[in-house]
């Protein structure tokens, strides 16, 4: 019989991996307000560059309701530099496609004023014997149940979206502080939860050089 310690220990590397673990219910009610949200990263060979890369894609978007997004900064939490920008015409889809050795993942989700928060670390890891790595992870940050008194997804709170950020507790009520220097991203990343049929990236930006992919 597995051990409760072995089961927490694969959820945390399964949420580490793949993201928020989200109920069936959750995943339906985003599903059915077409919001559209893919925390996976998969692992790339660059054959000119003869290297391994992660490739993440920062997507997401909100209804008034809900929000759901993911998005990728550097080691330091600055914005990831994306590869291409992807333009839909739906919205709350597919916004950046984002290429390195190493990533930040920053995922998020909003039920009405309750939101959830997830960052981790992603980088790729020799395996002896084997020439393709594997992907290895690290929970930097994780958020349950945060509150956030103002409605950033309505119209006449618009400016306020990428300003603010939601309070999380710990059991004990006490308020968490923020990693500091995922500050700005967590604050972009709430206004993408608060962004109602988003059609852009809220966190990747331009990158200073593109050629074939590498960064």
């Amino acid at each position: 019989m597995t051990s409760p310690a072995k089961i927490v220990a694969k959820n945390a590397n399964r949420y580490a991996r793949y993201g928020l673990s989200l109920p069936r219910q959750t995943l339906r009610a985003l599903e059915k307000r077409g919001i559209y949200c893919q925390p996976s990263v998969s692992i790339e060979h660059q054959h000119l560059a003869r290297r391994y890369v992660l490739r993440g894609i920062e997507s997401g978007g909100a209804v008034v309701d809900m929000g759901h997004y993911c998005a990728y900064l550097d080691a330091d939490g600055n914005p990831a530099p994306w590869l291409q920008q992807i333009d839909s015409i739906s919205g709350n889809g597919r916004h950046a496609i984002v290429i390195a050795p190493e990533l930040v993942r920053i995922e998020m989700l909003r039920v009405g004023h309750t939101y959830e928060l997830a960052i981790t670390r992603l980088w790729l890891k020799s395996e002896e014997g084997h020439t393709r790595p594997v992907i290895a992870t690290a929970p930097l940050f994780r958020g349950h149940q945060g509150t956030l008194a103002v409605e950033p997804w309505s119209a006449e709170n618009k400016p306020l979206r990428g300003t603010v950020a939601p309070l999380f507790y710990t059991a004990a009520g006490e308020v968490l502080d923020l990693p500091e220097r995922f500050d700005m991203a967590i604050r972009n990343i709430s206004g993408a939860v608060a962004c109602p049929g988003c059609k852009h990236a809220h966190v990747a930006v331009a990158p200073a050089t593109n050629k074939g992919g590498e960064l």
